[in-house]
């Protein structure tokens, strides 16, 4: 079992910068390959960025690849998703996730991932 807590989300204007981080429980952290995902109104949850067990292998939506950076401590039990050069188009409620039972070539579908986080709202200013 693992539960996840998402922080550092907010109100931004567009071309600035927000941190997320997400905040694992239990002791098998680094079993799990970690992704972030993200919902707007009206519209389905999409995939944003995954990072591998070991943190040695990333993978970016296109829409987000250039401007976001996803990285995690093992040791700290946590994931972090960095975003610049943010956009309108950026707000939703962003979501991490994490899933061991599918392997790291599936990673972009929430059907990849087993535990969620209850959100966090980012907002972006035009």
């Amino acid at each position: 079992q693992v539960q996840l807590v998402e922080s550092g989300g907010g109100l931004v204007q567009a071309g600035g910068s927000l941190r997320l981080s997400c905040a694992a429980s239990g002791r098998t952290f680094s079993y799990y390959k970690m992704g972030w995902f993200r919902q707007a109104p009206g519209k389905e949850r999409e995939f944003v960025a995954a990072i591998s067990w070991s943190g040695d292998s990333t993978y970016y939506a296109d829409s987000v690849k250039g401007r976001f950076t996803i990285s995690r401590a093992n040791a700290k039990n946590t994931v972090y998703l960095q975003m610049s050069s943010l956009k309108p188009e950026d707000t939703a409620v962003y979501y991490c996730a994490a899933g061991r039972v599918t392997g790291w070539l599936s990673r972009t579908s929430v059907d990849d991932y087993t535990y969620w986080g209850q959100g966090t709202q980012v907002t972006v200013s035009s």
